[in-house]
């Protein structure tokens, strides 16, 4: 039997989706939460993906050790994960246990959110932030975040958050603030839940009705201000490192743009981690040990990503040359037909890979829901891709020519 694309809307607006595959050996499912950095404020940044740990804490129905023992139970691939742009909660099991994954996923998302168990969780996240702020290469992302990220007075951008938070919004988080963001931002109107494989819709759509009809909708909305980045650099210095790190952002298309991609096409033959063009000019030569350059669609807007990583004596010349790369690209507009046909099909490859299996399914729907509110089959987005010519790179260079662009340079020594 073909794939199936089903939809359904509660009358609370929660939307349940799947694409049915009865030849399918299993099925997924994951709880898609419009709920980032992007949407906290300064005093509660870190909140969303404190509440995400908070989720596994128990709720009326179940402790933290039911949460648990259940999803071993189910011998369920499960987990949840925060970014800027959403919170995500989600199950890869044998098709007879999706009914009791749904309901363990759902009876999840209405937890208990005990003082207690917040007071304890605290010192976990805040053991979290102390981990990342010893890995040069997240310092260097969360600064770089909030350079470029910049509102129209030039202020502090909600993207530019830091998804964990810093020590300090941790610290002065209250349980009180996460109810209210809670309350608030989990509303059924502001989550989908998509499944994929082996899946029956009608009793799925029963399943979540019957858990979440009740769940009150708040009209949660997303602040859509534009940022405002400038061309800037800065440079920060941690005797403490031995490699010198350097990242660049520059603004590209959003989640939205049909422009998007034409941007994974050129993001891939600039930076992909072999074969690229910054790989034959900085990694292959053994100038730098990492050098990569990606494509950061986001809910309306986008971002450039560069990042390398060297001996702080090659910081300057790495620099130099991952700038000629990218300036190079935009005054010769020289990508060619070969360099775009290898791309091409291997970002097909990687699409179709992830396709084969219901998680991957699962959360290429959640995804493609929550930035477009739309469905389009994987065969649909693969003709999209192979249809990306040279001439449209070379249209989209024009469009986005890689400035304004944020640098950064972390490293031991004196500033490039």
């Amino acid at each position: 039997m073909p794939i199936q694309f089903r939809q359904h809307t509660l009358a609370n607006q929660l939307t349940v989706i799947a694409e049915v595959n009865p030849d399918a050996h299993t099925a997924a499912i994951g709880f898609f939460v419009k709920a980032g950095a992007r949407d906290e404020t300064p005093e509660v940044m870190g909140v969303s993906h404190f509440l995400e740990h908070m989720m596994f804490k128990g709720t009326a129905r179940r402790t933290a050790e039911d949460v648990n023992r259940e999803f071993d139970e189910l011998g369920a691939n499960y987990n949840a994960y925060t970014s800027h742009e959403q919170t995500v909660y989600y199950a890869h099991v044998l098709p007879e246990f999706l009914p009791r994954a749904t309901d363990l996923i759902g009876d999840m998302l209405r937890p208990a959110l005990r003082t207690e168990d917040f007071d304890m969780e605290k010192n976990v996240i805040l053991e979290e932030i102390g981990m990342y702020d010893d890995r040069p290469e997240w310092v260097l992302q969360d600064k770089l975040l909030e350079d470029y990220f910049r509102n129209e007075q030039g202020g502090d951008h909600p993207l530019g958050f830091r998804v964990l938070g810093t020590t300090d919004t941790i610290k002065a988080l209250t349980a009180d603030q996460m109810r209210a963001y809670f309350e608030h931002r989990y509303s059924p109107d502001n989550i989908v839940v998509a499944a994929a494989g082996r899946v029956n819709f009608e009793a799925l759509v029963a399943d979540v009705e019957q858990l979440c009809t009740d769940w009150p909708a708040t009209g949660a909305v997303r602040d859509y201000a534009e940022p405002c980045p400038v061309e800037k650099a800065d440079s920060v210095s941690d005797e403490k490192l031995s490699r010198h790190y350097l990242g660049m952002l520059c603004p590209a298309p959003s989640a939205q743009d049909d422009r998007r991609y034409a941007a994974k096409v050129l993001a891939d033959v600039l930076g992909d981690h072999e074969g690229s063009r910054l790989y034959w000019s900085i990694i292959d030569p053994g100038l730098a040990d990492e050098a990569d350059f990606s494509f950061m669609p986001q809910d309306g807007t986008g971002a450039y990503l560069a990042y390398a990583s060297c001996d702080p004596a090659r910081a300057e010349q790495v620099e130099t040359r991952l700038m000629e790369v990218l300036d190079a690209v935009v005054q010769a507009k020289d990508i060619t037909e070969d360099e775009v046909m290898r791309t091409k099909n291997k970002l097909a490859t990687q699409a179709t890979l992830q396709g084969e299996r219901p998680a991957g399914r699962m959360q290429a729907l959640g995804v493609q829901w929550s930035y477009q509110g739309a469905y389009t089959p994987l065969d649909e987005e693969l003709a999209k891709l192979m249809a990306v010519t040279v001439d449209d790179v070379h249209e989209l260079l024009a469009d986005f020519p890689f400035t304004p662009k944020t640098v950064l340079r972390l490293g031991p020594g004196v500033a490039v």
